[in-house]
C-alpha cells in the first residue's frame, strides 16, 4: 500500500472538519468542544432568524471552521504578543487585561490586520479544499468582520457583512461568555455589542432564547450535537493530508513534517505487516500525531535552550490532547489513539502515559520510531539537522538502551538515505511555478524572510521579492501561510 492508497481510505469531510475544529479550539485556549457547541448555538440562532436551509448549512460549516486559520498566524501572534495561546484565550474571554498589550503597541489595527488577513485567507482555503459551499468559503474569508465596519480584514459594514458571520460571532460569544461569566453576564456583554459587533435583531433572538438553548445543549451527547451539525457537503469524502498541513502551519520549521512522518511510518509498517488496515491506521496516525501541539505556545517550541519544568509539562501534554481527539468519530478517532503513543518508549521513559513493552503495539512502535527518525534529520531551533548516518547511529543507540523497537528501527533504516520531505509526483501542478519559484517557496514556507531566502539561494533580495510576488499571483493568494498550504497540497514541500 502506497501513501496515496493509504490516504484514499474513506475519511468523511465531517470527520476532517471536527479534527480541524479540535485543533482550532486548542489554539484559542478553549475547551475542545467549544466549536461544536458554538455551531449548535449558531444553528439555533439561524433557525430563529429564519435563514434558508442553505444559509443555515453555511452557518454550521463556518462555525466549525472559524478557527481553522489559527495555526497559520500563531507565529505572528507569538512574535507580537508573546504567548499566542494565552493572548487569544484572554481576547476571546474578554478578560480585563487582554487589551493592555494592544494599547502598548499604539496602533492595534496595524498589528492585528496582517494576522487577520492570514487567518481568513487560510480558513477560506481550507473550506475550498474540503469542497464546502462557496458561501462558506466567503464567510470564512470575512469571519472577523463586524456590523459597525470596525472588523477585519476588509471593514465591511451592515448588510455587506455575510449574515452567517454575524450569527457565528454572536453564537461564539454566547458559548464563551455563558461559560465564563454565566448566562446573565453573557447576555449583558452581548447587549453592549448590539449594532456594533452584530445587528441588534440577532441580539434580541439571543436574549429571548439563550437560557433555553443552553439548557438543551447541556443535555445533549456529542453524537446528538454532531447529528445537528453535519451538512450534505460534510457527508462527502476527502483527503486526510489537509489536517497534517494545518497542524504544521503553527511552526514554519515544521513544514511538511507530519506528511514525512506519515509516509515514513507507512513504508516501515509495510515491511512488518501485511494488514492494510494497520498500514492505513499508522499512516493516518502519522498525519495527525501533532494535533496536541496546538495547545503549546510557540515560544516554548522555539526555545533554543533546555526547557524549564513548566514548559516541559506543557509539552508532555501534547500526546494527551491527541488522545482526546480519539473521541472523534471514524478513521480520525482510530488514528488519534495510535497517534497518542508517538512519544512513548519501550522502557517506560516516554510520555504522557509512561507505558512500556507489551503495552505498545506494532503500530505505536513504528510511529514512535518514525517520529524520532524524521525529527533527527530535520532542522530545529535548538540544533542542526543530523545526517542520515548520524541519525541512524542515534536510533541504534536508542535501540541498545531499550527505548525503541529493533524491528521498527531496522525497517526505517532500510531507506536511511530517503529524503525527509514528503514528495508527490504532480507534473501538471509543478508546471504552474518555475523551478526557482519552487525553491523560493520552500525557503519562505520554512519561515525565511526575503533576505534570508536570498542568502540561502544566492539571489538578490529584489529577485526573491519578485519571485514571491509571482508565487502569490500564480497561487491566487496574498500570504505565505496560504501559499504554504496550497503548495503542501500540491506536494511541492
Amino acid at each position: 500500500m502506497t501513501d496515496q492508497e493509504a490516504g484514499q481510505s474513506p475519511l468523511l469531510v465531517f470527520d476532517c472538519v471536527k479534527a480541524l475544529a479540535f485543533i482550532g479550539d486548542l489554539s484559542m485556549g478553549q475547551p475542545t468542544d467549544h466549536s461544536p457547541r458554538t455551531a449548535w448555538l449558531a444553528s439555533r440562532l439561524a433557525s430563529a432568524a429564519g435563514l434558508a436551509i442553505a444559509n443555515a448549512d453555511v452557518v454550521r460549516e463556518a462555525a466549525l471552521l472559524r478557527w481553522s486559520g489559527c495555526t497559520a498566524n500563531a507565529s505572528g501572534f507569538a512574535q507580537v504578543f508573546g504567548d499566542d495561546v494565552a493572548f487569544r484565550q484572554a481576547m476571546l474571554e474578554d478578560h480585563p487585561d487582554w487589551a493592555e498589550p494592544l494599547e502598548a503597541l499604539g496602533d492595534a489595527g496595524a498589528a492585528l490586520t496582517p494576522l487577520a488577513v492570514t487567518h481568513c485567507e487560510v480558513a477560506g482555503e481550507v473550506a475550498r479544499m474540503l469542497g464546502l459551499a462557496r458561501a462558506t468559503e466567503t464567510a470564512l474569508r470575512h469571519i472577523f468582520e463586524t456590523w459597525d465596519g470596525r472588523g477585519l480584514p476588509s471593514h465591511l459594514t451592515h448588510e455587506a457583512v455575510p449574515v452567517p458571520v454575524s450569527i457565528v460571532s454572536l453564537a461564539g460569544d454566547l458559548e464563551i461568555y455563558s461559560r465564563v461569566y454565566g448566562v446573565d453576564g453573557a447576555l449583558a456583554k452581548i447587549a453592549k455589542r448590539a449594532d456594533m459587533r452584530y445587528p441588534a435583531v440577532l441580539v434580541g433572538y439571543a436574549k429571548r432564547h439563550a437560557v433555553h438553548w443552553l439548557k438543551e445543549l447541556d443535555c445533549l451527547t456529542p453524537a446528538e450535537v454532531d447529528a445537528v451539525l453535519s451538512t450534505a457537503h460534510m457527508r462527502q469524502t476527502t483527503s486526510p493530508e489537509l489536517i497534517a498541513d494545518v497542524i504544521d502551519l503553527k511552526l514554519p520549521w515544521m513544514t511538511g513534517f507530519s506528511r514525512a512522518v506519515a509516509s515514513t511510518a507507512l513504508a516501515a509498517c509495510a515491511r512488518l505487516t501485511s494488514s492494510d488496515e494497520a498500514r492505513a491506521r499508522v499512516y493516518h496516525a502519522g498525519l495527525i500525531h501533532g494535533i496536541g501541539r496546538a495547545s503549546v505556545p510557540n515560544a516554548v517550541w522555539n526555545q533554543p535552550e533546555r526547557l524549564s519544568e513548566s514548559a516541559w509539562e506543557k509539552v508532555r501534554l501534547v500526546p494527551y490532547w491527541t488522545s482526546r481527539a480519539g473521541r472523534l468519530a471514524g478513521a480520525i478517532g482510530e488514528a488519534a489513539e495510535v497517534a497518542s503513543y508517538a512519544y512513548e518508549r519501550l522502557d517506560g521513559s516516554g510520555y504522557f502515559r509512561g507505558v512500556r513493552d507489551q503495552a505498545l503495539g506494532l503500530e505505536a512502535r513504528v510511529l514512535a520510531a518514525s517520529v524520532a527518525w524524521v525529527a533527527l534529520r530535520s532542522l530545529r531551533p535548538w540544533r542542526a539537522a543530523l545526517s542520515p548516518n548520524e541519525a541512524a547511529q542515534r536510533m541504534l543507540d536508542e535501540v541498545a538502551k531499550g527505548r525503541f523497537d529493533a524491528n521498527a528501527v531496522d525497517a526505517l533504516l532500510t531507506d536511511a538515505d530517503a529524503p525527509v520531505r514528503h514528495q508527490v509526483s504532480d507534473a501538471p501542478s509543478r508546471a504552474l511555478l518555475s523551478v526557482r519559484e519552487i525553491d523560493v517557496l520552500k525557503a519562505i514556507s520554512r519561515g525565511a524572510s526575503n533576505k534570508e531566502a536570498a542568502r540561502e539561494l544566492v539571489l538578490s533580495p529584489s529577485t526573491v521579492r519578485t519571485h514571491v510576488e509571482n508565487i502569490f499571483r500564480k497561487l491566487e493568494c496574498s500570504t505565505r501561510a496560504a501559499a504554504t498550504l496550497k503548495a503542501s497540497a500540491m506536494g511541492w514541500l
